[in-house]
This record gives structure tokens, sequence and C-alpha cells, in this order.
């Protein structure tokens, strides 16, 4: 039987000037899968990402939510459908972090918001482990712990697509784990569809059902994590030599060095021990 898709993206292109950032992007994406995009710095995952959310209006190609193209439908219908967590983001105004997660219900209610709404901040507050700081100054917040409050607004807003673009970066490992396993978790009980960039291959292979590997702006490989990162795909896209293991029936990726460069001492034992193809 074959899945209902819930957002296909077909020969996407994106251009600064005349210079193409994005070509021929195809993607398919179900109700509750989890897609990691992952590829090097420049490779176009973040431009993907504000193209679906239409922050930027693809040069060619379709993006279809439930089969119908989000170039024709109103930011206001985006914006209750499709939940958007930026790499960073500032508060031009003082704002507790109760308030900034109530934003994420703006799209919903306008400005007036009521007992129902406030719950729900109340339970994404819970759900990340950060109902502490609701009284706290955002601003005033460290950078692991704002990216966390606009993930709660993200979750806030009840999307049924969720944009991420590197949500663990300003996290240690512990709140990285949470974070994902959140996500994770969200994406089989309310069936979201999650399109994540992402810079931890190892993250990727552990919560995405897909992988979609970027180089130069093209879909170097996509499938699951098993097929996707091999230690040839991964010196083609990035340049480095690397060591996949498998561990708890994912795949789990040890970087060794940059291609053609000689190990630090003491380092080029321990890769002659892990075997590099």
């Amino acid at each position: 039987m074959r899945l209902k898709i819930k957002l296909k993206i077909e020969d996407i292109e994106f251009k600064y000037a005349s210079t193409a950032v994005l070509e021929n992007i195809c993607l398919e994406v179900a109700p509750s899968e989890v897609v990691s995009i992952c590829g090097p710095n420049g490779a176009g995952k973040t431009t993907l990402l504000r193209c679906i959310n239409r922050i930027l209006k693809a040069t060619k190609g379709n993006i279809l939510l439930d089969g119908r193209e989000i170039g024709n439908m109103k930011m206001s219908e985006i914006a209750k459908r499709i939940g958007y967590v930026p790499q960073s983001t500032s508060s031009v105004f003082p704002l507790t972090v109760f308030d900034m997660v109530l934003m994420g219900r703006r799209p919903h209610v306008g400005w007036r918001s009521g007992e129902a709404d406030m719950e729900r901040v109340v339970d994404v507050l819970k759900m990340m482990k950060i109902e502490d700081l609701a009284m706290r100054d955002f601003s005033g917040l460290s950078g692991g712990q704002q990216q966390k409050v606009i993930i709660a607004r993200a979750l806030a807003q009840e999307p049924e697509v969720l944009l991420l673009d590197e949500p663990t970066s300003n996290l240690d490992i512990k709140h990285q784990l949470e974070v994902m396993e959140i996500i994770k978790n969200l994406s089989i009980e309310k069936g979201i569809s999650v399109i994540a960039a992402i810079h931890d291959l190892n993250l990727a292979s552990r919560y995405a059902d897909k992988i979609i590997l970027m180089k130069g702006g093209k879909i170097f490989c996509a499938g699951k994590p098993a097929s996707v990162l091999t230690p040839e795909n991964i010196l083609s896209v990035y340049g480095v030599e690397a060591v996949v293991k498998n561990e708890l029936e994912r795949p789990y990726v040890i970087p060794v060095r940059p291609r053609g460069s000689k190990s630090a001492k003491g380092i080029n034992s321990w890769a002659e021990e892990l075997t590099i193809p």
C-alpha cells in the first residue's frame, strides 16, 4: 500500500541573482515521517527549508501540501499548518518565555488567546522541560535555553509539518537527545511530518526515517540511514574519511580525518585499528 504523501517537492530550483543555490530538488514526506537533511555548509539545507515555508520563493518547481500548491495558499494558512524553527532568533521587545511560546498560537487565534491556548502553552513548556523558565525574560536565557523555547513555540502552533534548522546546534548532548526524542515521539503520536536540517550525522541516523544528503545545492543521495551513511558517500560529500559501524540497528559514523591528510601523532594507529576502507 502506497503511503499518503503530506508534502511533495517537485523539481525545486532557487537562485540568488544568477547563482544557483538549489537545483532539481525532489522530495516526498509522509505523515509521521522524520526526514533529516544533511550536508556540508553551503549545501543549500537552510535555503530549502525557507523555500518550503515560502520565506523564499523558489525560482522553479512546485511545493505541494496535501496536494495543494503552497504558492496558492495564504500566508496565514501556511502559518497554521507549517511550523518553522530557525537556527537562531532574537526578541526586539522584552518577552517572558511564556509569552514567547504563546506567540505560537497567533496563527490560530490572532491576538486574542483564551484559556485553551494558555493550557496548550503550559503543556508544551512541561513537554520541553522548561516550565521553570516560564516567567524568565527570553533575551536573558542562554543560547541552548532559547533554542528549546523556540522549538516550544513551534510545537504550541500544533503544525502538520515541522521544519527545523539545526535544532540541536546550541544544546549539550543530554538536551540534544531530549529534544530529538520529543520531536520523534510527536511525529508518531500526532502524525507530524518533520524535516530537519542537521549537521550531526549520528543524530540524523538515530532519529530519521529518511536522510537526504545534499552537496552543492543538489541531492547527492537519499534513503534510509543505512543506505545513505556509507564511508563512500561521506567521503564524496564531506571530503572526510570515516568508519561506519552498525549500533542499535542504525549506522554510527566515526569521522577520522580529512581526505588526503595525515592524522595527528597517536591517531594513525587508532585509525588503522578502525580499518578505514
